[in-house]
Order: C-alpha cells, then structure tokens, then sequence
C-alpha cells in the first residue's frame, strides 16, 4: 500500500503523541493522598542558590508530612519559585504551575498543634485561615516562636515539620531584596508568570526537589 506524504506524515504525528502519552507521568492521582510519610526522610532542594536538605519528622506533624511526601514524590516543586523571602524572617514558596496547582490545592489539611518551635532553619505550612495548610511553604530566617502561638483567622501557631539539616547558608542567600513586594503579585505569577519574573527578575527558584533518604 502507497500512503501519500500528507497520511505518512499525519500517521508519525499520532504515533509520537501516543507514545507521548504512553510515557508521560500524571500529573495527579487521588490514590497519592493516601500515601504516608516514613517516620523520617530527607528531601534535597537544588536551587538556583546550591543545595539544601531538609529533615522530615513525621511525628511533629503528621499530616503535613504525609502532604510533603506526596507531593515532593510526584514532583510538586521542581521549578518552584521562592516568591517571599523577607530577611531575618521566612523564605517562602509553593508551586506556581496552574495545571499542577489545580488538582493539588482543593485538598487542605486538617489544623495540628504546634509541638516543635519555629526556630531558624525550621519549616512550616503558611495558611489563610482553618485547614488551609496544604501547598506554600516557609523556612524561618530567624527565631520566630511567636509563630507558635499567633492566632490569625482563627488558628492558633504554624507547626513545623521539618528542619534544614545541611546548607542553611543556602537558604539565608537566596534573594529576599524585594521582601513582601511580590505578595500582591502573585495572581500574576500564576496567569502571567513571564510579567511577574520580568517584575521580579532576581528572584531565585527550586530546580528539582527530591527524597533522598527514608527511615527504615
């Protein structure tokens, strides 16, 4: 059988797209928010900045290291954006992809007490209010404990979950020159992201983040 070049070539493109799709990886399953966290792991975070790893300790918090093990396994911040990083207080980012954030964002997590302190080099879930807590993460800069006990919208304290265990004077260069400026900005990181980073060029990002040790 003879195929003219315009079958030849619409049959290659159908090919590639189904090998395509064969390959890829999903970006969500609702089956990952039933996977739990060892009792301790290690994530690595190469940044524009050089690496940092951050030990998990799920007993401080169990749900939201359930959370973070989820979503750092299937990839959740590669390319992230450390949008807010004030100095002598927080770095703070969370994924800015809509196409990602849309199907992990709806899951909140139920509010936990506050066991470990927010001291420096210690990370937490941000939150707007109850049960909020599920996607946008902080570092503290500095001591914070008033982060322990603050009650805002209702919720007492940000408990932490995790601490930076190597490359703390990674996390204290990333750039913070434009402090609490881009906050108002952030539907336009989401919409328009190429705007906001030519509103913000220095800003510094997360490469890949990804599991390198687990308890046993």
């Amino acid at each position: 059988m003879v195929h003219s070049n315009s079958t030849f070539n619409f049959l290659k493109i159908i090919s590639v797209l189904i090998l395509f799709c064969a390959c890829a990886k999903p970006t969500f399953k609702s089956k990952w928010l039933q996977e739990e966290a060892p009792a301790t792991f290690i994530t690595r975070f190469e940044t524009t900045k050089g690496i940092f790893d951050v030990e998990i300790t799920r007993a401080w918090s169990p749900l939201a290291a359930d959370r973070f093990y989820q979503t750092v396994k299937h990839r959740y911040y590669n390319n992230a954006v450390f949008y807010r990083v004030v100095p002598n207080f927080v770095a703070q980012w969370g994924n800015n992809d809509t196409a990602i954030l849309k199907y992990w964002k709806p899951y909140k997590l139920a509010d936990e007490p506050v066991i470990q302190s927010n001291i420096k080099g210690y990370m937490s879930y941000a939150r707007s209010g109850k049960e909020t807590r599920g996607s946008t993460l902080f570092i503290n800069l500095k001591d914070n404990p008033r982060l322990d006990t603050v009650l805002a919208n209702g919720v007492r304290g940000y408990p932490p979950f995790g601490k930076v265990i190597n490359g703390i004077e990674v996390v204290d260069s990333l750039y913070g020159g434009y402090e609490g400026k881009t906050m108002s900005k952030l539907d336009t990181l989401q919409k328009y992201p190429a705007l906001f980073f030519k509103q913000f060029p220095k800003l510094d990002k997360i490469n890949k983040a990804f599991i390198v040790k687990r308890s046993t």
